[in-house]
């Protein structure tokens, strides 16, 4: 990916420290973790704001990046600063999780953050694609461990069900430490 109006190279490494949905590059063409890390890249380099990224990728995402072809060098995509704009014009309708001021929760480890969205409590791991979703039920919440990946819909990776009065914020401390023993953050992440 190349940035022609600055001839350099569109950072990979840069868009990793703001969200890390694929390590190993950049992908198009369908909603999965390598075109939201593709997303986040462009929003980043292009608009040059981090709150701004993180509050739009997923859309971007999937009205944008997800619908980009490349059918060799002569019919590849590319994408001006008009486009972008014309695109952010226009998506409204994706509900992003957002950082709660962008601490950690006192009752989570470090490496995961309260989030807000209007219709869930949602805990978002920083250093990597898993997300703690609390649903309730008629007289029970259900606590989802999951990861986007490169699915168009999250996975489960764990759940427990928990009776409305008991202790659910035990259940998400449990949730995200089986995260963090499923994939421990890099050397120097905590």
């Amino acid at each position: 990916m190349l940035n022609l109006s600055e001839h350099r190279r569109l950072s990979l490494e840069r868009s990793l420290d703001l969200v890390n949905h694929s390590p190993s590059g950049f992908e198009w063409g369908y909603s999965g973790s390598g075109p939201a890390q593709l997303a986040c890249a462009l929003l980043l380099d292009y608009y040059d704001d981090e709150q701004f990224t993180r509050e739009h990728y997923i859309a971007f995402r999937n009205q944008v990046v997800s619908q980009l072809e490349c059918d060799g060098a002569a019919a590849c995509w590319h994408l001006t600063g008009e486009e972008i704009d014309a695109a952010m014009a226009t998506l409204t309708d994706d509900v992003v999780a957002l950082a709660d001021g962008g601490r950690p929760s006192p009752s989570l480890p470090e490496n995961w953050r309260t989030v807000s969205r209007p219709d869930r409590r949602v805990f978002q791991r920083a250093d990597r694609d898993h997300y703690i979703v609390l649903g309730d039920g008629t007289d029970e919440w259900l606590v989802v461990l999951c990861s986007q990946g490169d699915r168009a819909y999250p996975a489960p990776l764990a759940h427990r069900t928990v009776a409305e009065d008991a202790d659910v914020e035990r259940v998400i401390q449990e949730l995200a430490e089986e995260s963090n023993n499923l994939i421990e953050p890099p050397e120097g992440e905590h």
